[in-house]
């Protein structure tokens, strides 16, 4: 494959983007990729259930950041769905034969080169597909430092699982070189951060920087439960899971932010970036800390614990509110 380099980055969809923009000869790293789709987030949906618990994201929908970053790029990906796994094959097969690096969404689950261990039935998660040996397609995975292999029979499987966000073998690739001659990147990245303090500033309870007040007043709440101690346990734990083990979750993501920032600095040639930075980097390390009192609490459970936890995490909601009206305002 002419043009490919592998990754290893610290969240799939943004770093399949990057390595397919590189390989289109636009050097955006995962970090530009992620601040350009304006992809962080915070949404907080209990109606919506993951394992019995309420949907808890830090960032914006599968797909999101592949459309989003292709709209203000100006370029076209081909972006396709299948009825059935062999049409899914087919087009695999096509695209590869005309020398296409080629998006997959696919299951974690289905994957034999995840170790047993990080296996679970999580549909949305992006790699790439460079080549195929015999039956074997050749795989560039975000998340692991080199190259994998895939069975034709494990992928048509990780393709087309069922259940939430099922990918109905979606994949994606460019059709034709882009033109990114006309792109006027200091513009891009400031519509990119207006539009993303918009969103954490959104005057919904469920979103954003009220969003995560919500959930501290729901881990306060917990101290006068009638569901027991267990699954309070249960509660925090999945807050844990969502925040430190999909994706790069809450901290990892604003790390990711504050690095996008540092680039913005130079690109803008605005030194209130960089202070802003700064402060990102400070918030993810809280919420790396807010996860370890969760933990904390799930193993020696107070009454005061879950006081302290909300407490913990409407000091991080104050200080997100204030970063954003900081950025919003440049």
């Amino acid at each position: 494959m002419n043009n490919f380099n592998h990754q290893h980055t610290a969240h799939c969809e943004s770093g399949v983007m990057s390595t397919l923009l590189k390989s289109q000869g636009v050097d955006f790293n995962e970090a530009m990729v992620f601040g350009l789709a304006s992809a962080l987030t915070f949404v907080y949906i209990p109606l919506v259930k993951i394992n019995g618990m309420p949907l808890i994201s830090y960032r914006m929908p599968p797909r999101s950041i592949i459309k989003k970053v292709s709209k203000r790029l100006k370029v076209r990906l081909k972006i396709q769905k299948f009825r059935t796994p062999k049409a899914g094959q087919q087009a695999l097969d096509q695209a590869l034969d005309e020398n296409k690096l080629v998006g997959l969404q696919t299951s974690v689950f289905w994957l034999p080169y995840f170790p047993p261990e990080m296996r679970f039935h999580f549909n949305a998660h992006n790699l790439i597909v460079y080549g195929k040996e015999e039956n074997n397609y050749l795989i560039s995975d975000p998340v692991f430092e080199t190259v994998q292999r895939c069975s034709t029979s494990d992928l048509q499987k990780a393709r087309f699982a069922k259940g939430a966000l099922a990918a109905k073998g979606l994949m994606y690739y460019f059709e034709q070189t882009p033109d990114f001659t006309q792109i006027d990147l200091p513009t891009l990245v400031c519509k990119a951060i207006r539009k993303q303090a918009k969103q954490m500033l959104a005057p919904l309870f469920f979103v954003g920087v009220k969003g995560i007040r919500t959930v501290a007043k729901s881990i306060e709440n917990l101290a006068t439960c009638k569901k027991g101690e267990k699954y309070n346990k249960l509660y925090l734990g999945h807050i844990v899971r969502m925040q430190e083990e999909i994706g790069t979750g809450g901290a990892g993501f604003r790390y990711l932010y504050a690095y996008f920032l540092e680039q913005a600095t130079e690109i803008c040639q605005e030194p209130k970036f960089k202070k802003a930075s700064e402060q990102m980097t400070q918030i993810g390390d809280q919420w790396r800390e807010f996860a370890t009192l969760c933990v904390k609490q799930c193993r020696k459970p107070t009454a005061e614990g879950y006081c302290e936890i909300a407490s913990f995490l409407r000091g991080i909601a104050d200080r997100e509110a204030l970063l954003w009206r900081y950025l919003k305002a440049i």
